[in-house]
């Protein structure tokens, strides 16, 4: 009502408008009509998406005025609904503001309008909502998550329909059933379309067996287009399944197989065994009744009820001595009326004769072979859980009394018991666990024997007991060899390879493999692939064989748990032929003396030879005959023709008897290098000395053995006084070490007193200035021989490793080679550091702690004489 009034008035205002122009005609602005697939118009029969975007630009309103005027646009909603849209006035640009529900509102009504300030029109369109797959299949509220379903029901029977429903439309609301289960083999299905959950085809329910099934239904629609890509929406619900029991299960025997004895002590009525069977439906369980089927003969009866079986006659009346006697046992309904049934075997001895052996059973009745895996190296002690094994002698007393025994590689197991009478349960117990290794052998095969022990027949009976070992990481890494020695050129480049070094873990998988890692003082300049062990040189070490030829160091290999292994590298840098012989500067002028030779010396820098071997030549002098040289030595000598100046002089027209020899230096590396240089040699006659020994040293150069046996004359004389004054004084010391070593030594405060200005034969501060120098000199070698031979040498390098050397300790990280000083003891003495070391002498020589309280003991005393 209220639209028409205004419809009306605006009418009436037209009309008036009209007559007040009179003559001016003004026509109405209007919409372009472009249909409803154009972006731009009225917006009539416009179809928007739901998933349209807030803010996204979805439509141009778009019209004209016929005089040209401009015009602004207008949009307006139904009074109290909902506005979706806002409309520049200007451009005309429509533009969502709202999001878009298909299921809440699928058609929106809204009114356009276009005005030139004179005139306004106004139209009603209509905007549809058009579906994306923006919902999901719903199951319903009240669906139950708890199916009964009764064991009996046949299969292919409907158990339950399910139901999803999807708001959307086309496909994007078709819904589709799928069944997704948590077991392995589900026993329904699920029709597709319908919903209705059945059993599968083939398959029943067992309520002993599994009393509760979980299934998750799956609902999935038919997929749709949601913001511009294909979108397929899914829900699930999770069925339980309950199987309620049904009377379908037959009575079980529990603690089968059974096995009676009949003694010959028996009588007519004693039990002899008794058997239990319950109902398989155990949430509704029906009475059992017991009756022997077959195989009694007459001499067995049973009770119905309890299912205890006894004997009717007299043993010495039974005419075999096995009886397998066949139990029925029978359920029995309210009613009276027997339902299913169960029928087992009950063997009845006669224990009469010793005719049966011993018989090793397992969970399934007899057994010759037992099989188990487990874990090698078991705590020892341990008994192996896996082994369910019994054995049993059918026979009676002592025929029934047997000795058990485990025979197998070393003394891994043990078994117990070891005397068993009739049945026992065998226990394995583990003995040695270091000797069940994985790595040894994978699998362990044993003898179980059961032996008889007070019978003739003595029978028997073995089983195999086959042990599965499996891998633990037991083992650490070992390394091929304790020590690897390399040897490198000093002018490899860095980066260069210098050895490999391999370690092996027997463990299996992750285990077995190795890293390697170096360190150490001497591990700066080389580095280690962790997975090959190849060790290699720093890429920027620079190798030096003059300045340090040996490098030693530690490789480590560790596996994946930590468990290591050390190897001792050592590196000899090979010495090359780099260095030319250098002459000493101060032998490059000599004064010869005839008949006495000039040593002329050069020094190679080269490490080791032959590369610093140098051999000495004349490479020219004038005149050519005049020198000899030592090749070996460089010494320089006169030709032996020439014994005085005379000649000499006879030999050259020089008059100051000076000559230049040119001197070559050559070593013998490979390539040889060599140095000449001139020398000047100043020839002169020595001083006659007169005399017996001067004759003797002179006939001495002529024969040099007479000289070497003269002194080796003197030495062996020396030696023999050595030898004598040490004597003397050992036994000089026996005699004076005679004292009691209880004697009292009475000690008084001293006083003050005047310097003794008389010798005395022993002086403390002299004796105990002597034992202070022995305090700072005694060196830390073992000086087996007692003597005082022992000298510092500052720069002498440790000798060279071993063939075989044991792992020596990690060198300290501030070694440097030459810093240590050591000492060369005597023959019997080894190499080893010079340190300082506190006297033992009251500890080690009771015979100088005597001499000392005897010293002081007469000091005392002279200094009360004087006194007094």
């Amino acid at each position: 009502m209220k639209n028409d009034l205004e419809m009306q008035f605006s009418s009436v205002l037209l009309l008036a408008h009209f007559c007040f122009v009179g003559a001016q005609t003004d026509y109405a602005p209007y919409f372009y009509d472009n249909g409803p697939n154009s972006n731009n118009g009225n917006m009539a029969l416009l179809n928007l998406s739901e998933d349209t975007p807030k803010g996204t630009q979805i439509y141009v309103l778009n019209g004209t005025d016929p005089e040209g005027q401009p015009v602004k646009y207008g949009m307006t909603s139904e009074p109290g609904s909902k506005e979706y849209f806002r409309v520049h006035p200007k451009s005309g640009t429509v533009t969502l503001i709202e999001e878009l529900d298909r299921e809440a509102q699928d058609e929106i009504e809204v009114f356009v309008s276009i005005s030139d300030g004179l005139n306004k029109v106004a139209e009603k369109v209509s905007v549809f909502v058009m579906d994306a797959n923006d919902e999901r299949p719903q199951f319903p509220q009240n669906m139950p998550s708890i199916v009964d379903v009764p064991e009996n029901t046949t299969s292919g029977s409907s158990i339950y329909k399910v139901q999803a429903v999807d708001r959307d439309a086309g496909s994007g609301g078709s819904v589709t059933y799928f069944l997704q289960s948590s077991e392995p083999s589900t026993k329904f299905a699920i029709d597709h379309h319908s919903g209705v959950l059945r059993i599968k085809p083939g398959e029943t329910l067992d309520y002993e067996k599994s009393r509760t099934h979980f299934i998750t239904v799956v609902a999935k629609d038919g997929g749709g287009i949601y913001k511009g890509k294909q979108q397929v929406m899914s829900s699930s619900a999770t069925l339980t399944i309950n199987v309620i029991d049904a009377q379908d299960t037959p009575p079980v025997f529990v603690g089968t197989p059974y096995f009676g004895y009949v003694y010959e002590v028996s009588s007519p009525g004693s039990e002899i065994f008794t058997v239990f069977a319950k109902d398989g439906d155990m949430d509704n369980p029906n009475p059992i009744i017991y009756s022997i089927e077959s195989g009694a003969d007459g001499v067995f009866a049973i009770n119905k009820t309890s299912g205890c079986i006894t004997l009717k006659v007299y043993p010495a009346e039974l005419k075999r001595e096995i009886f397998n006697i066949k139990v029925k046992a029978s359920e029995v309904s309210p009613e009276g009326k027997r339902l299913d049934f169960a029928v087992t075997t009950v063997t009845i001895r006669v224990v009469d004769l010793n005719n049966h052996p011993p018989t090793f059973f397992g969970e399934n009745g007899p057994q010759n072979v037992f099989e188990l895996t487990m874990y090698e190296h078991p705590p020892e002690g341990e008994f192996l859980r896996g082994l369910k094994i019994t054995v049993n002698d059918s026979d009676q007393g002592s025929n029934a009394k047997f000795h058990l025994r485990l025979v197998g590689p070393g003394r891994m197991l043990r078994v117990v018991p070891q005397t068993v009478l009739n049945e026992a349960q065998v226990t394995v117990l583990v003995e040695d666990s270091a000797a069940m290794d994985f790595e040894k052998s994978q699998f362990l095969t044993f003898k179980l024997l059961a032996i008889e022990i007070d019978t003739p027949e003595r029978f028997s009976a073995t089983a195999d007991i086959i042990i599965h070992l499996l891998d633990t990481n037991d083992n650490a890494p070992k390394f091929s060899s304790d020590f690897y020695i390399a040897r490198i050129p000093e002018n490899s480049p860095g980066g260069s390879s210098v050895v490999s070094v391999t370690a092996t873990d027997p463990d299996s998988g992750l285990w077995g493999v190795v890293k390697y890692s170096i360190y150490g003082s001497g591990a700066d300049l080389f580095l280690i692939q962790p997975d090959s062990g190849i060790i290699y040189t720093q890429p920027w070490a620079s190798l030096d064989a003059e300045v340090k030829s040996k490098y030693n160091f530690y490789v480590k290999a560790e596996d994946s748990d930590g468990k290591y292994s050390l190897a001792e590298v050592f590196v000899t840098i090979m010495d090359l032929n780099d260095h030319s012989p250098a002459f000493n500067e101060n032998s490059l002028e000599k004064t010869m003396v005839i008949g006495a030779p000039v040593k002329i010396e050069a020094v190679d820098e080269d490490a080791e030879e032959p590369n610093n071997v140098i051999e000495y030549s004349i490479m020219k002098s004038d005149p050519d005959d005049i020198f000899d040289m030592d090749a070996d030595t460089g010494e320089i000598k006169l030709k032996p023709y020439i014994k005085s100046m005379d000649i000499v002089q006879n030999i050259s027209n020089h008059k100051d008897c000076t000559w230049s020899v040119v001197v070559q230096a050559k070593d013998r590396g490979s390539p040889s290098f060599s140095t000449t240089t001139v020398v000047k040699i100043d020839i002169t006659e020595a001083t006659q000395l007169k005399g017996p020994l001067t004759s003797f040293l002179l006939k001495c150069r002529e024969n040099p053995m007479q000289f070497l046996g003269l002194v080796s004359g003197v030495i062996i004389i020396m030696l023999f006084v050595t030898v004598f004054i040490s004597t003397v004084i050992y036994v000089r010391n026996v005699k004076s070490n005679k004292i009691l070593p209880s004697r009292r030594i009475i000690r008084r405060k001293r006083k003050p007193r005047r310097q003794d200005d008389f010798q005395q034969p022993f002086r403390e501060e002299c004796c105990g200035g002597k034992f202070r120098n022995e305090d700072l000199e005694i060196p830390t070698a073992d000086n087996i021989n007692r003597n005082n031979n022992v000298k510092g040498c500052s720069h002498r390098a440790p000798p060279s490793p071993p063939n075989a050397p044991d792992m020596p300790p990690p060198l300290p990280s501030h070694y440097r080679h030459g810093d240590r000083e050591w000492t060369v003891p005597t023959v019997s003495a080894s190499v080893a550091s010079k340190t300082k070391k506190r006297s033992h002498r009251g500890k080690d020589n009771p015979v100088n702690t005597a001499l000392v309280s005897e010293l002081k003991l007469r000091l005392e005393q002279k200094n009360m004489a004087n006194r007094y």
